[in-house]
């Protein structure tokens, strides 16, 4: 299948979804400009989304492809990706990674936002660096969805090899603390729940550790305070 140039300039940016024959059930949720909304029926990738088409076909049937939104330009079609994902669940999804809109926030639910506003302060006593991810997270995100969000990729100078923990904190809250085992140069690491693009970043750094079992109820579900512009604060160092 071929969308044509007259077709393209009247979609521009569009987001879509690529939905099960056999059940109803969306299965996919992309975005795109020209031809890119078929690229998928000839993807030869070992993901899930590609089994799943493959799947489809062995019963002689095909996804069906609808286009949620066009007329976009690129960052609306990212907002309504985002949205859209979000909505649904990853759960649901093969998609691997989650929507991503530069300017808005990911969805987040009642109990978190009560969370924030009852939250108690905690002094930090440990060498750590307290990283926000207020654009990356979502309420429910899995234990390395959260972990490969906070690990990775920040603009950091040699003052970094001093921290022994990272605290993972979204709008002044700590949701995790990790030890710091090792410090690498930015798309070192495999990355599961992150595309290779957000990661592959010349001059920026990432780390691997683990859980900080030790420490993290000093923290965990407490406030250090919102940060400024920058999303990097060290403590203790």
């Amino acid at each position: 299948m071929k969308i044509t140039e007259e077709v393209s300039e009247i979609l521009k940016s569009y987001v879509y979804i690529y939905i099960d024959p056999r059940n109803g059930e969306p299965f996919y949720i992309g975005k795109g400009q020209g031809n890119r909304i078929f690229t998928h029926l000839g993807d030869q990738s070992e993901s899930e989304k590609v089994a799943k088409i493959t799947e489809i076909k062995h019963y002689g049937l095909e996804p069906i492809i609808d286009i949620l939104r066009y007329g976009l330009t690129e960052s609306e079609a990212s907002l309504v990706e985002a949205a859209a994902i979000d909505l649904l669940g990853k759960a649901k999804l093969t998609n691997r990674i989650s929507g991503y809109h530069r300017s808005s926030f990911g969805r987040i639910s009642s109990h978190d936002l009560i969370e924030i506003s009852k939250a108690k302060f905690v002094d930090v006593r440990h060498k750590a660096i307290l990283f926000t991810i207020n654009r990356l997270y979502r309420s429910g995100m899995t234990p390395l969805e959260l972990y490969e969000t906070t690990r990775g990729v920040w603009k950091l100078g040699k003052k970094r090899e001093k921290a022994e923990y990272a605290l993972t904190v979204t709008y002044g809250i700590v949701r995790e603390v990790y030890r710091i085992n090792k410090w690498y140069q930015a798309g070192t690491l495999t990355y599961q729940t992150r595309d290779s693009s957000e990661v592959n970043i010349m001059g920026r750094w990432e780390f691997s550790g683990d859980v900080a079992r030790e420490i993290r109820d000093e923290y965990v579900g407490l406030s250090v305070g919102k940060a400024g512009q920058n999303p990097i604060r060290y403590k203790n160092i």
